[in-house]
Parts: C-alpha cells; structure tokens; sequence
C-alpha cells in the first residue's frame, strides 16, 4: 500500500487504522480548470494517484486533495502570512466548505469520493488574526488554517468529519480501502496489542 502524499496529518491518521504502507509523494502539479470545489477536489486526488500508481505497479495507492471554498471562491494554501491574514478575515464569522477528494488505485481500477464539511467560524478579533498568521500554522494548508493545531481555536461548529477537515476523511478513507481489498484494523490485532 502507498500513500502519496507527503502530509504528515495523512499519514498519521492513515497509521491510526493499522494498515501498513509506504509514502510516495507524487509530484503531480496541482493545476486545473476545474471551478466547482466537488469535482476539484476529485480531479486532482485522482492525478496525484495516477502519478504514483504509474510508479508504483502493483500496489495499492490512495490520493487525496482538499479544497476549501467560501461561496465561489477557492482558498489554496496561502503563501504569506499576510495572504494569511487575508483568508482569515475572508473566514472570520462565515461559515465555508471543506471538501476532500479520496482516490484508490488498485489492478488497474479507480475508485474516488468526496467529503464536505461545512466549518462555521467564530468572529475573529484583528490581534487573533495578526497571531494566528503570525504562527506560520496555515501556510501548508488549504483555507490557511489547521483545525488539528492553533486552528481549532477559531472554529465555532462543524457540520460534517473532522477528519475531513484535516485532509483525510477516515469514512471515506476506510470505504474505499476496504473495497480494494485493504484490511482496515485487521491487521495488528487489538488496539494496544
């Protein structure tokens, strides 16, 4: 089984359900013309397999790709800590879309699926947007933000997986590996074994 991705909340949540793999990052750019974040967040997950699977015959692969959207527009990953600070007043008080596609390559078949979670943030205070853009925590992650870290300070509710949020739907995930034929917490025994 390979993981490509280099994300290391990926593979942390991936090792959480006891199935062994490697990491290959694919390299794959992430371009596209694609403007609805549903099919965005498909496409590119399924490119990243692709990339890695061409590589890696044989093998399991599983992909994934998050987008985050407020309304029409698209947050990427900002690329300073004032871009930072430009997504937070965007999200500050709003409530926008996570969506993460999931993609699993197996003997030459594709399986892809898509998670969203809505994620409504609190209003922000300039000195909490300063701080947090400051930290340097949202500028590997879509939307500028991690939920898993300082980030979970800023959201009010969730509507949907917060694993989602991290970047790696674990309903999702676990589905589609198991339809590959992946044992999911089969493998090592009882938790703690």
């Amino acid at each position: 089984m390979v993981l490509a991705s280099g994300s290391p909340r990926r593979r942390e949540l991936l090792s959480g359900l006891g199935v062994p793999f490697t990491v290959q990052v694919s390299g794959e750019p992430e371009d596209s013309r694609e403007a609805d974040p549903e099919r965005l967040a498909a496409e590119l997950a399924l490119l990243k397999g692709r990339a890695v699977a061409r590589e890696a015959a044989g093998a399991v692969v599983i992909a994934a790709d998050t987008v985050v959207a407020v309304g029409a527009d698209l947050l990427a990953k900002p690329e300073s800590a004032a871009e930072n600070e430009v997504f937070l007043r965007r999200l500050s008080g709003r409530t926008h879309d996570v969506f993460t596609g999931v993609a699993v390559l197996s003997g030459g078949s594709e399986a892809v699926e898509v998670a969203r979670t809505a994620v409504t943030f609190r209003t922000l205070l300039p000195e909490e947007i300063a701080f947090y853009a400051a930290s340097g925590e949202g500028l590997d992650k879509a939307g500028g933000y991690g939920i898993q870290g300082l980030g979970m300070a800023l959201v009010e509710r969730l509507d949907g997986e917060y694993s989602n949020v991290v970047g790696f739907p674990l309903s999702v995930v676990t589905r589609l590996l198991r339809a590959a034929g992946v044992p999911v917490w089969g493998t090592l025994g009882a938790p703690g074994a």
